[in-house]
């Protein structure tokens, strides 16, 4: 029996957010006269709160307006490993920390599914010694150059499930032989938490709070 210990990161493992934190720290560092666009970007983000416009396109166009249409591999390499030290030293949750350690120590295999850009996430991943990464993949241009377009769907809600079966089917891990606990705090991820053996609403919002309150599943808080 495989032991599979998958966690959400934006405000499971992470104190707060990490994808408009990430666009602001690379435009910083690579672009900075980019720092214009911001108020394009609180629009755009206002856009999608009124659903004119999907997640997944939220994400492009604001990686469009901070980064550029691509991102250089060698720019890309400087700005996600100061960015994910930024993120261990100031936003991981110490309950996180320990609940890593513990499915670590017993034998667990660790995997980070996120709908934050495996552009920058595969380093904090690294650095929380995860083994496994799923998350939203950016189309690769030329010269290995990252472009600000999602390749395949944006790793949220019922996609997120799809791209753990998919990921499973590659690893040649049949469902039946494995035992999953899956820890989040977002009710998009219902359709992880009702497929998992072992759901754990993380540091709930009020919806995954409910959710997990009728459903009986085990609440966690990791913020202490």
């Amino acid at each position: 029996m495989t032991e599979l210990a998958i966690y959400d990161m934006d405000r499971t493992i992470t104190r707060t957010g990490t994808y408009t934190p990430f666009l602001i720290h690379a435009a910083l560092r690579i672009a900075p006269w980019r720092l214009v666009f911001v108020p394009a970007v609180l629009v755009v983000m206002l856009l999608y709160v009124l659903k004119r416009m999907t997640r997944a396109r939220l994400k492009e166009i604001n990686q469009r307006l901070m980064l550029g249409p691509h991102i250089l591999p060698a720019d890309l390499k400087r700005v996600r490993a100061s960015f994910a030290e930024l993120v261990w030293n100031t936003n991981i949750l110490p309950g996180a920390l320990r609940q890593i350690e513990e499915d670590r120590a017993a034998g667990r295999r660790l995997v980070l599914a996120t709908a934050s850009y495996r552009l920058y996430v595969e380093a904090i991943a690294e650095r929380l010694g995860f083994d496994d990464v799923i998350a939203t993949n950016s189309i690769l241009g030329l010269d290995a150059r990252v472009t600000a377009k999602i390749d395949g769907e944006n790793c949220y809600g019922p996609a997120k499930l799809r791209m753990i079966e998919a990921w499973l089917a590659h690893e040649g891990i049949a469902r039946s032989e494995a035992r999953v606990r899956f820890y989040s705090d977002h009710a998009s991820d219902a359709p992880v938490m009702e497929w998992a053996d072992e759901p754990f609403a993380a540091n709930p919002s009020k919806k995954m709070r409910r959710l997990a309150e009728a459903r009986g599943w085990p609440i966690v808080d990791w913020a202490r």
